[in-house]
C-alpha cells in the first residue's frame, strides 16, 4: 500500500499501458513479417506414385441434406480405389443420414451417446474402431459432411506422407462464397488465413501449421501412439497443440482443396465463431505456458509461434482495452504513447493501410474470382464483430456444450468448379 500511495496517476497508467502497447506493437509486427512469407509459393517436389492407404472419416450429425453429394465426390476421387475406404460416423442422428450414406456406398457406423456429444467424441469413437479392424490404413483423412473435395486430394496427402510428414492440413476454400454478404466475408477470412498465415508458416520451413477442422490428414501411427483425446469445442486446434507438444509439426498442402459451407446469416456465423472462441480460450489455458516453456528449453521458434496463435483471443481483448482508453480523452494524458514515440503517426497510418490490403493481396495471389472483392466492402464489419464474440467466448469458456451448425447447401463438386470458372470469367 505504501508503494502504491507514492505512485502518481500517470505512473500508474504507464505501469499498465506501456506493457499493453508493447504487446500490441510486437504482435502486430510479428504477424506483418510472417505474412510476407505468404507472398510466394515455395517449389515442391511431389511424389506422384500412390503408395499410402487412407481411411476417410466423415463425422455427421443429422446431415441428410448435404451428405449425398460429398460421398459421391469422395468415392470418385482421383486415387486408386483399393487404397482408400470411406467411413461415415452417423453421430446421434435422428434423420436419414445413415441410410443415405449406406446407399451411397460408404461404410456407416452409428453412434448414440447423449452425454459425450460433439465431433471430437465421435472421431475418437471411430478411431478406436478403425484400430481394431483387420485392415489397417497408413493415415486417416477427416472431413465434415457439408464438404466437397478436389479430386487430387489423396494424391497430395500421399505425397506429403511419403516425404515424412505426419499431420497435414489442406487449403480451406468456400462452397458458397457468393450466397450472402456473410458467406462472402467469411470466405475472405478463410482465404486470407490460407495464404498469409498457413502458407506463410509452411514457407518458413520452421513453423508448424494449424489444423482447420476439416481436410485434415493424420498418420495412423501418430494417433495410435498419442491418442486423439481432442474433445473440446475446437478439437482441431486442440490436437494441433497436443501433437506439437510432443514435437510433431503440422504441415500444409496448398494444392489439396476442400470446399466448406459457410453460414448464410450473421447470427449463424456468430454462434459458430463464439464456439470457436470458447474452444480457443479453453485450449490456450492448457497449452499456452507449456509451449512457451518447451520453446525456451528447446530454443525452437515453432513453439513460440504456436503460443502466439493461442494468444490471439487475449490480444483482441488487450487491443480493445487500449482502444477504449484512447476514446476517453481524460485518460490519454495519463500515460506515455509509445506508438507515437516509435513511429510517427503517418507511419502507423501506412502500416494500417497495408494491413487492410491483406485481403486484397490474398485474393489476388490465389487468383480468386472478381466477385470475391465485393465482400471487402463489409469485411471490416465482419472482422470487428470478433471483438464481442471473443469476450463472450472468454466469459463462457467453461461451457463445453456443442452447438451444431445446420447445413443446407446441397450442390455437387461439378457445380462448385463450374461456379468458380464462371465467376473468374
Amino acid at each position: 500500500m505504501d508503494f502504491l500511495s507514492g505512485i502518481t496517476v500517470t505512473q500508474l497508467f504507464n505501469l499498465i499501458m506501456i506493457p499493453v502497447q508493447v504487446v500490441i506493437i510486437f504482435l502486430t509486427l510479428y504477424y506483418f513479417f510472417l505474412s510476407m512469407f505468404g507472398l510466394y509459393r515455395k517449389r515442391e517436389t511431389k511424389i506422384l506414385k500412390p503408395e499410402k492407404s487412407f481411411a476417410i472419416v466423415v463425422a455427421a450429425h443429422n446431415e441428410e441434406t448435404v451428405i449425398g453429394p460429398l460421398l459421391e465426390n469422395l468415392l470418385q476421387l482421383d486415387y486408386p480405389k483399393k487404397l482408400y475406404d470411406v467411413f461415415v460416423v452417423a453421430d446421434n442422428c435422428t434423420d436419414k443420414t445413415a441410410l443415405i450414406a449406406r446407399n451411397a456406398g460408404a461404410i456407416v457406423h452409428r453412434r448414440f451417446n447423449t452425454e459425450k456429444r460433439g465431433k471430437g467424441y465421435a472421431l475418437e469413437w471411430m478411431f478406436y474402431r478403425l484400430f481394431k479392424m483387420e485392415r489397417q490404413y497408413d493415415a486417416i483423412a477427416i472431413f465434415d459432411a457439408d464438404n466437397l473435395v478436389k479430386e487430387n486430394f489423396l494424391f497430395e496427402m500421399n505425397s506429403k506422407l511419403c516425404h515424412g510428414h505426419k499431420i497435414v492440413q489442406c487449403y480451406l476454400d468456400s462452397k458458397n462464397p457468393f450466397d450472402t454478404w456473410v458467406t462472402n466475408t467469411f470466405s475472405i477470412a478463410f482465404w486470407v488465413t490460407n495464404r498469409l498465415l498457413q502458407l506463410a508458416r509452411y514457407n518458413t520451413g520452421r513453423l508448424s501449421n494449424v489444423l482447420g477442422g476439416t481436410g485434415m490428414c493424420i498418420a495412423t501411427d501418430v494417433l495410435k501412439e498419442f491418442g486423439w483425446g481432442a474433445t473440446s469445442l475446437t478439437e482441431d486446434l486442440e490436437f494441433s497443440m497436443k501433437a506439437l507438444s510432443h514435437g510433431i509439426k503440422t504441415t500444409w498442402a496448398h494444392d489439396a482443396v476442400v470446399y466448406d459451407e459457410k453460414p448464410l446469416t450473421f447470427i449463424q456465423s456468430w454462434y459458430q465463431r463464439k464456439r470457436w472462441a470458447q474452444g480457443q480460450v479453453d485450449v490456450a489455458g492448457r497449452y499456452f505456458f507449456p509451449l512457451i516453456i518447451k520453446g525456451l528449453r528447446e530454443r525452437k521458434i515453432m513453439y513460440f509461434d504456436a503460443a502466439i496463435h493461442l494468444f490471439q483471443p487475449a490480444l483482441v481483448m488487450v487491443a480493445t482495452f487500449f482502444m477504449l482508453t484512447n476514446f476517453i480523452s481524460a485518460l490519454q494524458v495519463n500515460y506515455t504513447h509509445i506508438f507515437t514515440l516509435m513511429m510517427p503517426w503517418t507511419g502507423w497510418q501506412i502500416l494500417s493501410a497495408i494491413q487492410y490490403l491483406y485481403p486484397v493481396a490474398a485474393l489476388a495471389l490465389d487468383r480468386l474470382p472478381w466477385r470475391a472483392y465485393v465482400g471487402l466492402i463489409l469485411y471490416p464489419l465482419f472482422i470487428y464483430s470478433w471483438i464481442p464474440i471473443v469476450f463472450l467466448g472468454f466469459i463462457n469458456r467453461k461451457d463445453k456444450q456443442w452447438s451444431h451448425t445446420k447445413h443446407t447447401r446441397s450442390i455437387s463438386i461439378e457445380d462448385v468448379v463450374k461456379q468458380k470458372k464462371v465467376s473468374t470469367n
